[in-house]
């Protein structure tokens, strides 16, 4: 039976303190041009990064090869490659070849034509790739989505790269429906651009549940960028709002996010993006930070440990969503709004995310 446990307070060090130690464990302060922003300026651009860390478990969330390496391995369970297939797509895995091309290769052998009929094989070892994910969700990762879910109630929007749909599922178990959008249901990508559709994801590669919509390869990409009018109205998004990039790694590089808003958008450095990332090395970290600059996204360091990410932005959500809350009333009645809930329902959520809940169920998603 689940418990709920108040949320700890930072102890403040003492004052004559030498313990350097201690210093670099207080949590990273908020940054003022990040923290004042309102929810519905927000659009949370969700990476791998989320993922391996709500389900570290699943080897196909951490990377693209990842993933492929699964699909890979489930069609050799299936039986579905004769042994030199399967021998010359590992090889091309453990030199590097370019994954993209390997992944379209993958899938073209998985979704042979018999007259005018394309097989499932495709979709059948994504199954069994992203099977059963809502119980290898770790209690960490769990505090992490509840703090996107309480941005999207409050009025953020939400892409993601990634393939999974972890952030549903958990929404799901919080009495919340998100509808999981790609990029070959236009007229439904419109409305959430137009801001009509505040709980969906759109997921700018594709969802597993629709195999039809996942973007792996260089014809994919051309696909989806084909309605102009989509993809300006996405556009628009990047020169009117804030992006805050969470667990993104490499996605400013990534083919279809720079077609959509690197290469479109003029005067990027005027525009006002973050991305939180982990600070290891320093070097690297003030390489990153120097090299966002000119693409208008300021790179801020929620901690030292992946671990620090949950902690940091369960706070900054908590910041946002209260000022919403406190200077205009947006949060409840924006809320309640947007998909029905009611005055009860509103309380029960704000209640959801001042407690930290604990439970011995391994699939609880309290």
């Amino acid at each position: 039976m689940a418990s709920a446990v108040g949320v700890k307070t930072e102890k403040r060090p003492a004052a004559d303190s030498q313990d350097a130690d201690s210093n670099a464990k207080k949590p990273r302060k908020l940054l003022p041009s990040l923290k004042t922003k309102r929810a519905p300026e927000l659009v949370l651009v969700i990476g791998t990064g989320v993922s391996s860390a709500v389900a570290p478990q699943v080897p196909a969330l951490r990377s693209w090869k990842g993933l492929i390496q699964a699909l890979l391995d489930a069609a050799n369970d299936f039986d579905l490659l004769e042994e030199e297939e399967s021998r010359r797509f590992q090889k091309h895995m453990q030199e590097d070849k370019n994954l993209v091309h390997v992944a379209h290769d993958l899938i073209q052998k998985l979704s042979p034509r018999t007259g005018n009929v394309r097989s499932t094989f495709f979709k059948d070892c994504l199954y069994e790739v992203f099977d059963d994910l809502e119980c290898k969700m770790e209690h960490a990762g769990k505090h992490l989505l509840r703090s996107v879910l309480q941005l999207m109630e409050s009025g953020a929007l939400v892409l993601t790269t990634n393939f999974d749909n972890l952030l549903e599922i958990y929404a799901a178990h919080q009495d919340t429906k998100l509808e999981s959008l790609d990029l070959t249901d236009e007229k439904k990508v419109l409305e959430w651009a137009q801001e009509k559709r505040r709980l969906s994801v759109l997921h700018i590669h594709g969802v597993y549940t629709n195999p039809s919509g996942i973007v792996l390869h260089p014809a994919g990409y051309q696909n989806v960028l084909r309605n102009t009018e989509v993809m300006r109205e996405i556009q628009k998004l990047y020169e009117t709002k804030s992006f805050v990039f969470l667990g993104c790694g490499r996605t400013v590089d990534d083919t279809t996010f720079q077609a959509l808003f690197l290469e479109a958008v003029k005067h990027k450095s005027d525009l006002e993006h973050f991305m939180l990332v982990r600070r290891e090395d320093v070097g690297e970290f003030k390489k990153l930070r120097d090299n966002m600059l000119d693409k208008g996204i300021k790179v801020i360091s929620y901690g030292d440990e992946y671990a620090d990410l949950p902690e940091y932005f369960e706070r900054l959500a908590n910041e946002i969503c209260n000022r919403d809350v406190s200077t205009n009333g947006w949060g409840e009645d924006r809320q309640r709004a947007a998909h029905g809930s009611s005055p009860q329902k509103s309380a029960d959520v704000h209640m959801t995310y001042t407690y930290i809940y604990t439970t011995q169920s391994e699939c609880s998603f309290k």
